[in-house]
């Protein structure tokens, strides 16, 4: 399968890029970016609705909340960046493999995945308090 045509996902990209993620586009910069100290957030962006839908708006609402302090967010982008998706969901712990997925990693661990039934159906509100909570559960209270 080919890659998806720049110019349609470049918006797709942005979305995310506007509100601070960093695009990783090799394996080599997934597995710098993930083994960084500190709590990260890695998003699997995708062409798919429920991404468009759901997934980056309800990533983007849910990090106005000012308890969530992630120290490095990050994104990978399926079916574009195959490689460096495919090593990032090396990180996943024997998940099966969807798009979108969130997770939360904390010094290079897994400790909270979103995966795409997670996503849809679920509106941006439902999904930011997801992943907040999946935060105060997991990060913060540690």
């Amino acid at each position: 399968m080919t890659n998806y045509p720049e110019p349609m996902v470049a918006p797709m990209r942005e979305e995310l890029v506007q509100v601070g993620f960093r695009q990783l586009l090799t394996p080599a910069q997934v597995d710098a970016a993930l083994q960084q100290p500190g709590t990260t957030l890695l998003v699997v962006n995708s062409v798919c609705g429920c991404a468009a839908a759901g997934a980056r708006p309800g990533v983007t609402e849910a990090l106005r909340d000012p308890a969530l302090r992630f120290d490095h967010l990050v994104t990978v982008f399926a079916g574009m960046e195959k490689e460096a998706t495919a090593q990032a969901r090396e990180y996943f712990e024997g998940a099966l493999p969807t798009s979108p997925q969130a997770a939360i990693l904390k010094d290079g661990q897994l400790v909270h995945l979103m995966q795409r039934q997670d996503f849809l159906g679920h509106g941006p509100e439902e999904i930011a308090t997801s992943l907040s909570s999946a935060y105060r559960r997991t990060i913060a209270a540690s």
